[in-house]
């Protein structure tokens, strides 16, 4: 018995009449090609959607994001390899009906449309939501790093530019030592220098020594921690173990079939005071006004839960089980118990911290080094039996700003007290793993989109809008089948 055999390569065959009868009918690309045909890409604000009436014509912008999205969706996020897979793959020849833009069209494209394609991201997620994929009672907020475009070696610390600094004036004052020797021509021979190229070494550390001080200088002025060059709003963070160049991507993720509700692209090396910001993003999505969150302990400010909390979240956060006070309606306030273990809000809008007794602190001065501002109230803190310091002039508060959000003005008028338990809850917070985790282990180990192919804060937002678009289109097809989204799709194009 033979092997099975191909046919002759030689042999003249009939291909069917259309390259669709090569695409599968529940192929995911049917998916994308029905769902980008139902934009409207004017609204969604990109570039160049409408043919120009002169000059060479372009390629249509649904055509470059369908390829786009599959390619995030089949682990093809180079646009060099996707002007490739234009050429080869029967599926994206049926998609682009045998278009095949360059790869700098292609690279453009997702370059000068971050904004509209993060666009497009949400409005796949109204989607979902009006075909009953979103919960909208649970979400999970947690961050992950993606390294950026951005070796360590072009990232620049205030340390690392002392060390650098050092260590060049130490082989400068060498190199100028060997050309003070009066054996330096014998030295230049056994080394393999001469006095003119040292002469130039020395010359050339001496621009790198201006370059790393113009730095330092840079960093000084604007009080940032670190520089990168490569990526300018890329940062030095703990990533896997190790110190890498990175983004700190934050996700909310639903708890109903784990799709991403919203995400932000940020620059900070920890999670703090993240809840807040991605909450109201959250409820504003999904149009709830109250809505439980849940995520792990690099969350733990107090200050920026009771900011949640005012605006209807309930929050589930690690090492939280203490007793704050919040600024609240006339109607809402209520009567101040001694608390068994209390912590202090800072209230941003106000300039001022409460203490767990709902007394009022306000702001005395900034500590530049730390980045701290203090607040403390000497009386306050004098007449209570409940203290929450040994501070003899009162309670400090620190928390770690820059200098320009410092204010010494401060609003305590007509402010009314609520006093609030947070506690979270160990079933809703056992919860958070299994629901951040999924989404960004399958994003850098089935997707291959552990790393950023783009630069800036901006354009990073819009290369994460095609990688968590591709994501929830995923899981919407293995939820609801091809042909069922395509319907809804369908439905939600042409209402009848």
């Amino acid at each position: 018995m033979d092997f099975i055999r191909g046919e002759d390569r030689e042999q003249t065959i009939l291909f069917p009449e259309s390259i669709g009868e090569y695409v599968e009918d529940d192929g995911t690309v049917r998916v994308i090609d029905a769902y980008i045909d139902s934009l409207d890409l004017e609204s969604l604000k990109f570039k160049r959607h409408q043919p120009e009436r002169t000059g060479r014509p372009s390629y249509d912008s649904k055509d470059l994001l369908k390829l786009y999205i599959y390619g995030y969706m089949n682990r093809i996020r180079s646009s060099r390899r996707l002007e490739a897979e234009s050429k080869r793959n029967l599926e994206v020849i049926w998609l682009l009906r045998k278009l095949s833009p360059d790869h700098k069209t292609i690279s453009n494209f997702r370059k000068n449309n971050p904004l509209a394609l993060k666009n497009v991201f949400s409005n796949f997620v109204k989607l979902c939501a009006e075909l009953g994929l979103y919960g909208k009672e649970l979400v999970a907020i947690d961050g992950s790093k993606f390294k950026a475009v951005n070796s360590k070696d072009r990232n620049f610390t205030r340390d690392k530019l002392k060390d650098r600094l050092k260590r060049i004036d130490e082989k400068i004052d060498k190199y100028l030592e060997e050309l003070d020797n009066n054996d330096l021509e014998e030295d230049a021979v056994e080394k393999g220098k001469s006095a003119d190229e040292i002469k130039q070494i020395i010359q050339d550390l001496k621009e790198r020594k201006i370059s790393y001080q113009s730095y330092a200088e840079e960093l000084e002025e604007s009080g940032e921690t670190q520089k990168s060059l490569t990526d300018p709003e890329s940062r030095l963070m703990l990533s896997n173990g190790k110190m890498d160049v990175c983004y700190n991507v934050q996700t909310a993720v639903d708890s109903k079939y784990k799709l991403i509700t919203e995400f932000e692209v940020t620059n900070k090396a920890n999670d703090m005071n993240q809840i807040t910001p991605m909450a109201e993003k959250v409820l504003d999505i999904l149009e709830v006004e109250k809505i439980t969150v849940t995520a792990d302990a690099g969350y733990a400010s107090v200050s920026d839960i009771a900011a949640a909390v005012q605006l209807g979240v309930e929050p589930h956060v690690a090492d939280t089980d203490c007793q704050i006070c919040i600024p609240a309606e006339k109607e809402e306030r209520t009567e101040i118990t001694p608390p068994a273990n209390g912590r202090c809000v800072y209230v941003k809008d106000r300039n001022i911290a409460l203490c767990p007794m709902g007394k009022v602190l306000y702001p005395k001065h900034y500590n530049k080094e730390k980045g701290e501002a203090v607040f403390y109230s000497s009386q306050a803190c004098r007449t209570c039996k409940y203290r929450c310091t040994k501070e003899k002039r009162g309670f400090r508060y620190r928390f770690v700003m820059s200098e320009s959000d410092f204010k010494t003005d401060y609003n305590d008028k007509d402010l009314f007290i609520r006093q609030v338990h947070i506690k979270p809850n160990k079933e809703v917070y056992d919860q958070r793993k299994s629901l951040s985790e999924h989404p960004f282990g399958t994003v850098k180990r089935a997707m291959d989109g552990g790393y950023c192919l783009t630069k800036g804060k901006r354009k990073t937002t819009g290369e994460f809008s095609l990688i968590f678009l591709a994501y929830n289109l995923k899981r919407a097809i293995n939820i609801l089948g091809t042909k069922k989204l395509i319907e809804m799709i369908g439905l939600r194009a042409c209402p009848v």
